[in-house]
This record gives C-alpha cells, structure tokens and sequence, in this order.
C-alpha cells in the first residue's frame, strides 16, 4: 500500500515542528521525563509510542515523545540479579533514542526512529541522577552467592556503573567540537549518512522528522559550551580552527550567510537521495515529497544550526589558549587520572604509562631494524630511511588515478584471506557479514569499523580512507585484520550474537576492544598471514610502534606539560617520520585524552594473560580455547578479562 496519505502532510508537519524547535531556547527546547506521556520501561516488549504522523489536515507537528524514565527507578526494585541487570541498563538505553536506532534496537522498545537525543544540561543532570542510583541499587546484590559466570557479569557491570558515577565530577570537562570522531558535529554528520536505517517509507519519515530537530540540538550544545567555558574549560585554539574547517566543509560554507548554502550539495541530501530509491514502498511521488521536506530541514534546521556552532567556535577562538594538555584545566590531573582509568580499564599512573612506553618503543624499533637487516639494507641507514624503503618497496595503490575500486578490491582480498584461516585459532566465530566502504572524506587507506545492527539491518562495516591520495601497501594488511577479521568486526560481531546482557553487546570498554584488536595484529603472525609479506610484517610493526609512542606522548602531553610541538617532535623523531607524517596523532591525542593509550595497554594485558596460561597449562594449553575465553564475555574491563583467564586456567588445570 503507498504511504501518500501519510507522506501529503509530512511537509507541513517537518515545517512547524522546525519553527517549534528553532524559536524555542535550549531550556524550553529540552524534553524531560516530567514532559513525556510515554510508557516507562518496566515492560519494554509491550511499550508502544505515539508516531509523530503528519496528515494532509495537520496544522501543528506534535514533538516526538521522550521515553519517560520510571521516577526513582522503583520498579526494579526487588528484581532477581539478572533482570537487574537487563532492565537498569534498559533504562539507560532509552535516554539516547539515537543509540537505539544505531544499533537497531528502536522497534524492540515500541519506538521510532524520530528522535534525536536529549543534549541539554538538565537531561544531563537527571541522567546522572539515574545512574547514581542505579549503581545504588547494584550494590544490594551479593557478589559470592552468584555462580562463577554471573560473577563476570557482577564485575564487569559494577565497573561500567561505577565508572559512569566517578564521571560526574568531570561532567564538564570534555570539548563538545573538536576534530575527531567523537565530536558533536562528527557524530551527527556519520548518523544521518551512515548510522539510520532507511528500508521503509517509516523509516525516512523518521529521518525527515530527526533531521528538523538539529538545530534544538544544536542550540543545546551552544549551551554546553557555553557552560564549559563559564568554568574554564575551553578546547585549544588550533582544535576549534581544525572543528571550524570540519564543519564548514560538511555544509559547504564559504560566507557567513547560510541561505548561500544549496542544500541539494549537501551529502546528507545526495545520501538520503540515493537510498530512497532503494525502498520499494515508495513510489515516485513519495520520493519527490521526501525530498522536498529534507530539502527543507537542511536549509532550516541543519544549515543554520552548523552556522551558529561555527559561529560560537570562532567567538571562542578569541578567548582561548594553544596549550595542548588538560593540565590547564580545572582538577586538570584528577581528569586525566580518571581518564587513564576509564580508557585503561587499569590503575596505571601517567608515569607508569609513560615509562612503559619508552621501554616498548626501544623494543619495537630495534625488532623492526633487525627486519631491514634481513631485507638486506644498508647497515648504516637511519631508521627514517629504512621506513621510506619499505614503503617505496613494498608498492602503493593510486586512489587519485585508479579511484577507490582497487582499494576496496585489495582490502577485500586481505578480509578473504584471514577469514580462511580463523577455524585454526577461534573456536567461536561470528556469522554477520563484512563489508568494506569506500570513505571519501579522508586518504591514506586508514579508517575505522561501525558495527551492524544488532537485528541484523545493518552489516559490520570497515570504513576506509578512499579520498585521492597514495596508499602503500605496507599497512594495509594490519588495517585490515585490526578493523576487521579477526580484529573489530570479529569481536564486536561476536559479542552480539552470543547470548550475553544486552550491556555486553554495547558497551565499549576501550581498553579491552582496541587491546583486541592490537592483539589480532600479532595474531596474523601467527595464522601466517604475513609468510609472503615481509614488508606487510614492517607495517604491521610500524603501527604497534604508533601505539607504543602514544603511550609516551598522550601522557607528556596531558600530565608532563608538552606543548603540541615537543609533542609532535618526539612523534616525528620515533616513527621516523621526518616530514611529520603522524602530526594528526597529537591533536587527536589532545582532544581525546587518555583514549589512544588503551591500544598497547589492553595488548599487553591480554599477552600477560595468555602467557600465564601457556606457563601453567604447559602441552594442556590450547590456542583456540584462549581465544574463546577471551571472546566468550563480549567487552569488560581488563581486571575483570584477567579473573576471567586465570579461571580458566584453573579449572583447564584440573
């Protein structure tokens, strides 16, 4: 049946809502749960919510709902353990609707995709509130009477919980718009292009209807910001120039007037374009509707809403300083001790972390010269230029010649060949699929990993930098394995699928997820995925050297007082990168504390571990078993990983 009835209206209905939210200021914009009308989560399954329908008879477009939060979460009190554990985190989950959609959990809560999460202070205080009290309510179960797998959940649950609460005290500490993936504008840009569902009519009524709530979105960062820098927190003025440039770009700005925008230019619109034709419930009228209401909320919600963040960025230029680390910044070290913490999963100090690095950069450095010995290069050559060797050598992929095609080709290829050796060294193996996406926004043949849907809408995908450029061939296959088989996509597909708390297929304890996928770039090794690759193998040293010298250089930065400069000089000096080739790494670092150091951290950890095992289960020992142990309880922190491997140990040990 075509969906015209509904799509007639759907126009006006975008129009008034937008003119709600754009005239509204971030406090009357905000939704709480004293505004919503909507079940609570007590019985998720059953829940149902008011669709935001427009009508060819709509005068007014109603807010889409809130899910309401149960007041004191008295409803789970008295809960078993383990529906604790299910319906507080169910609680949590449904205080971002975007998270729901991402990870294709909206219609197991009776919901839509038309909702945009709640940014504003007071939702962020009354989430805090929840979390508190949920972690109150945790701590009334007792530990010892749980059996032995309930106890990982006990431990790795109080973690996160815990976690969340020592994060209060830094509420304000984190730069909302920066650079990098995590930033507002980044985030929201990948939801609308990568992140929604778009397989029915419903679906891109829902994306109309979120795309008009931007700009009260916006407005609720512009007072997060504003916040922050009522307490003197303010990002670096080389991180808000880089966020301006960012921004600007996505909504291609080149004055200061943002009816000069043409919003069919826009990716957001040639995305959603594309994929309407891919709805078979829509006719061609249906699309041209669609259409036109994007078109729409673009020009008056999504447009104006990037211009005034620019414009907020650029007052904040004024005001701020170049000092890189959050040293500068109020209980500055207090931040960057919970931060280590929290990216860590451990309770190393800075100077731990620093010290280790230094020590791991000597190792890797002198293993990789040994490489260029037995490639045959000059004994008397830098190290710089034995780097250069290996990627002049090892050949390039010409993405501005050949286009993305033999890119996508190779890395596919590479995905291939781990695949076929996993039944080796895995005993569980996921079975969602992989697909490799050309990135145009950015070079080099990096990228990173989004998972699927956890119904099964949305494939794992590893996003590669696609964009005219050089690629060599050396890092590629690291890339690959750590993004994907049996790296990222291997664990977080897993983890979905087996039968954990709905916690365990969604929480990213840092530490545990990159220190896995660091550890599959060692495993190729050993599944002999570098036999034929001498020069792949180099790479793939290269890049642990990387995540050794974060070690050094987000700790000099955030706790030893490096400026950006010492910073990048160190980077450049040990990656033998003389032009400065890894410069990008420190502003990262500076925008993400502690995060990056949770790669080499989490390696080791799960080296240590599988190194006790093979000490005490001898001939016992049993690589695919390990692997499982290690897999078998989706992410958690790497305390709780190491209880995990030492009872194995000891029940393998009989």
């Amino acid at each position: 049946m075509s969906p015209r009835p509904r799509l007639a209206g759907l126009l006006l209905a975008a129009t008034v809502l937008a003119a709600a939210c754009s005239s509204a200021g971030p406090e009357a914009a905000s939704t709480t749960a004293a505004d919503s009308t909507s079940p609570t989560v007590a019985a998720p399954a059953s829940t149902t919510t008011a669709a935001p329908a427009a009508s060819t008879t709509a005068t007014a477009a109603p807010a889409p709902t809130t899910p309401a939060v149960p007041e004191g979460t008295n409803q789970l009190q008295g809960l078993g353990f383990d529906e604790f554990v299910e319906e507080s985190f169910e609680v949590l989950l449904l205080r971002s609707p975007q998270l729901l959609t991402e990870m294709g959990l909206a219609e197991r809560f009776g919901l839509r995709n038309d909702r945009l999460d709640d940014l504003s202070d007071a939702f962020i205080k009354e989430t805090m509130a929840i979390e508190s009290e949920l972690l109150d309510q945790f701590r009334r179960f007792d530990r010892s009477a749980l059996d032995r797998d309930r106890q990982v959940i006990y431990d790795a649950y109080g973690w996160y919980l815990d976690d969340l609460v020592r994060g209060h005290r830094f509420v304000y500490h984190d730069y909302l718009v920066h650079q990098f993936i995590r930033s507002y504008h980044f985030n929201t840009f990948s939801y609308f292009t990568d992140g929604f569902p778009l397989e029915t009519s419903e679906d891109a009524e829902d994306f109309v209807i979120a795309l008009s709530q931007v700009r009260r979105q916006a407005d609720q960062v512009l007072e997060g910001l504003r916040i922050r820098e009522s307490k003197g927190i303010v990002a670096p003025d080389f991180v808000l120039q880089m966020a301006i440039g960012d921004m600007g770009r996505q909504v291609q700005r080149r004055s200061s007037d943002p009816s000069s925008v043409d919003p069919k230019k826009l990716e957001i619109y040639s995305v959603f374009a594309e994929r309407l034709e891919d709805i078979p419930d829509l006719d061609d009228a249906d699309r041209v509707t669609l259409l036109e209401a994007a078109e729409l909320q673009l020009r008056e919600s999504f447009i104006p809403a990037w211009f005034d963040l620019i414009a907020e960025l650029q007052r904040l230029g004024t005001v701020a300083t170049s000092d890189a680390g959050v040293w500068k910044l109020p209980d500055g070290d207090a931040y960057y001790a919970y931060m280590l913490r929290k990216e860590t999963s451990t309770d190393l100090t800075p100077q731990q972390i620093h010290e280790l690095g230094l020590t791991e950069v000597e190792r890797i450095r002198a293993e990789m010269s040994d490489h260029f010995a037995r490639l045959g290069y000059p004994p008397g050559e830098s190290f710089a230029d034995g780097m250069q060797r290996i990627r002049r050598d090892s050949g390039f992929i010409d993405t501005r010649t050949e286009g993305p095609g033999p890119l996508i080709a190779a890395y596919e290829e590479l995905l291939a060949g781990a695949d076929a050796r996993v039944e080796d060294f895995f005993g569980l193996r996921p079975s969602a699929g992989l697909e490799v996406v050309a990135e145009m926004s950015f070079g080099g043949g990096g990228g990173y990993y989004s998972s699927g849907a956890l119904d099964g809408s949305r494939p794992g995908a590893f996003h590669t930098g696609a964009a005219p450029s050089l690629v060599d061939r050396a890092g590629m296959p690291t890339i690959a394995y750590h993004e994907g088989i049996p790296g990222h996509h291997f664990q977080i597909a897993l983890a979905q699928e087996l039968d954990l708390p709905l916690f365990q297929s969604i929480v990213f304890f840092n530490g545990y997820v990159e220190g896995w996928a660091l550890y599959a770039e060692y495993l190729a090794t050993e599944m002999g995925l570098y036999d034929d690759d001498p020069y792949g193998d180099v790479g793939r040293l290269d890049l642990e050297l990387l995540r050794a010298v974060r070690l050094v250089t987000d700790t000099g930065i955030h706790s030893m007082g490096w400026t950006r400069e010492e910073a990048k000089a160190y980077m450049r000096d040990a990656m033998g990168q003389p032009g400065g080739g890894s410069d990008h790494e420190v502003d990262r670092y500076v925008v993400l504390p502690g995060q990056a150091t949770g790669y080499k951290i989490g390696m080791l950890e799960i080296l240590a571990g599988r190194a006790r095992a093979e000490e005490q289960l001898g001939d016992a020992f049993d690589i695919r078993t390990f692997h499982d142990v290690v897999l078998s309880g989706g992410a958690v922190p790497l305390a709780v990983l190491g209880r995990m491997i030492d009872d194995w140990i000891e029940s393998a040990a009989g």
